[in-house]
């Protein structure tokens, strides 16, 4: 019996051994879930953080986005919203135009219209949209505004196709194209003439003149509503056209616009005698 004791001792010894190894090894895991847990956190973060920084940087670019005047209407307001990139419009918008009723339905229709031919013109002298008098009058001011915030030379967007065409101009048109306020601001003259009532309405034009000589003409303000609208939209590029192509007021009337091309010749006079032509 003496004997059986210290073999008593050895075996519950080596139980207790045992026993607190394995306790040891069933707790050292638990520590390990949680330092990846801690590790994965920011690994999450920083794939987060560039993708959005990124995103913004992006989307800077180089253009300049520029907004119109608000213009009213009988039907509703009219604003207009454009990008410009290397002096031309490479995106036009109404981010205002009138709705409600029968003026959505105008607006759905003609502002895309609008939107497109402000793109390709490159300038406010577009054609009114038929059926949407009132939003393409206000659609061109709005858009004009946004044209002058731009300066002169950007507004006459393909305006420089006129003025290198007529030779001696391609230089100084060349150096305002650059910035209207400098150098070329002293050649340059934009120039609007007195506005002129006609039996159908307002005519008022508006020229660009460099070195002496008619490099741009618009009507900013024509006969609109009805058949006015389809005859000025027929008869004021052909007016522009001439004026630029005669330097002066000495041009002929459009047939069957006889009101709109004697308004537009008084007011292009008045215009040019501002210039001292």
């Amino acid at each position: 019996m003496k004997k059986s004791h210290p073999l008593r001792r050895i075996v519950l010894a080596g139980a207790a051994t045992v026993s607190g190894i394995v306790l040891l090894l069933t707790l050292k895991p638990s520590s390990d879930p949680a330092a990846a847990s801690a590790e994965g956190t920011p690994q999450g973060q920083q794939s987060v953080a560039p993708q959005g920084s990124g995103g913004v940087q992006a989307g800077n670019g180089g253009d300049q986005t520029l907004t119109g005047d608000v213009v009213k209407t009988d039907y509703g307001n009219v604003q207009v919203r454009i990008t410009m990139s290397g002096g031309k419009i490479t995106s036009a918008a109404a981010i205002e135009a009138p709705s409600g009723g029968r003026s959505t339905e105008v607006s759905t229709n003609a502002v895309p219209k609008l939107n497109q031919a402000a793109i390709q013109t490159g300038s406010a002298d577009i054609d009114a949209v038929s059926g949407a008098t009132y939003t393409s009058g206000g659609y061109k001011k709005s858009l004009q505004s946004a044209l002058d915030k731009a300066g002169s030379s950007s507004a006459t967007g393909g305006g420089s196709g006129s003025a290198d065409a007529s030779g001696s101009t391609g230089g100084s048109t060349g150096g305002s194209t650059g910035g209207s306020t400098g150098g070329g601001s002293a050649q340059a003259k934009t120039l609007t003439g007195t506005a002129v009532e006609t039996d159908y309405g307002t005519v008022q034009v508006r020229i660009t003149v460099t070195g002496g000589k008619i490099t741009k003409a618009e009507a900013v303000k024509s006969p609109s509503g009805g058949r006015s609208s389809q005859i000025s939209g027929d008869a004021v590029p052909k007016l522009n056209q001439a004026a630029v192509a005669a330097g002066s007021a000495d041009i002929d009337a459009v047939s069957g616009a006889t009101y709109t091309s004697g308004g537009y010749k008084e007011s292009l006079q008045s215009a040019l005698d501002q210039a001292g032509g």
